[in-house]
């Protein structure tokens, strides 16, 4: 192997253990802290199903960024879409042709639109940046750092369409790379200057990933305005540590 193969292995080790257990302690986090309140935004279901529909509407259809602000639901959701395209599409460079689901990876539609779904995803960062600088309660709250993973978002993006049409890369030696790092079999990695910039961005964004804003997907989940059946009267709320508290002052009594 290069040396700049080793270099990488190492680089994308690092980066999965960072981000995979970032996520996990930010998820633990999430489920520790308290909600002592029976606090759901309403109109809010009454039962727990109609909990499930709600946050599945609201992580599918971003219900309400929709209802507060049109133009950034448009320019969220079409980022989010594309996102999603260009996942898929990038499957069938770490899963094996046995698998499966291939079918559904390697698929013409998914392939197709998977295609162009940079060009796209191009669109709604720029939509998203230039809210943080046209409007002015946005851009009195934005920090450098909200400008810079839009940037960083945009730069994958940007790195990602050009390896497709203008710098072409040697696809079944990098898919041999990735498929390596799962197997514990590391390959050689293509040394094109465009992919390299492609890799290092996303190993970046990888790391920063579980510290970062980005990181606001599993929150939703844990949110009581969200996650709550609205039965104040039918039902007393009462988180854990309260439960715990009023049996030890039982005990005492």
């Amino acid at each position: 192997m290069t040396v700049l193969s080793i270099i990488y292995v190492v680089l994308f080790y690092v980066a999965i253990i960072v981000l995979f257990g970032g996520i996990a302690n930010k998820v633990m986090l999430y489920k520790r802290v308290p909600a002592p309140l029976k606090i759901p935004v309403t109109p809010a279901p009454i039962t727990r199903g109609g909990v499930v529909y709600r946050l599945f509407y609201e992580v599918v259809f971003f219900n309400s960024l929709f209802r507060a602000s049109k133009w950034t639901w448009i320019f969220g959701w079409i980022f989010h879409v594309s996102l999603l395209l260009a996942f898929f599409r990038h499957l069938r460079y770490v899963i094996s042709p046995d698998v499966f689901f291939w079918p559904l990876v390697n698929n013409q539609i998914v392939q197709s639109f998977g295609h162009y779904a940079g060009f796209t995803m191009l669109l709604g960062l720029a939509g998203l940046l230039a809210r943080r600088f046209l409007v002015d309660r946005v851009r009195y709250i934005s920090s450098a750092s909200d400008y810079l993973m839009l940037i960083l978002i945009m730069g994958i993006a940007t790195s990602g369409l050009m390896i497709v049409y203008v710098a072409h890369t040697d696809i079944i030696q990098l898919k041999a790379f990735i498929m390596g790092l799962f197997l514990a079999d590391p390959q050689n990695l293509p040394s094109d200057p465009i992919l390299l910039v492609h890799l290092t961005m996303v190993l970046f964004l990888a790391v920063i990933f579980p510290i970062s804003k980005l990181l606001h997907a599993p929150g939703l989940f844990f949110a009581p305005t969200r996650n709550q059946v609205d039965n104040p009267r039918e039902k007393r709320h009462l988180s854990a540590w309260g439960a715990e508290i009023e049996k030890k002052d039982g005990r005492n009594a």
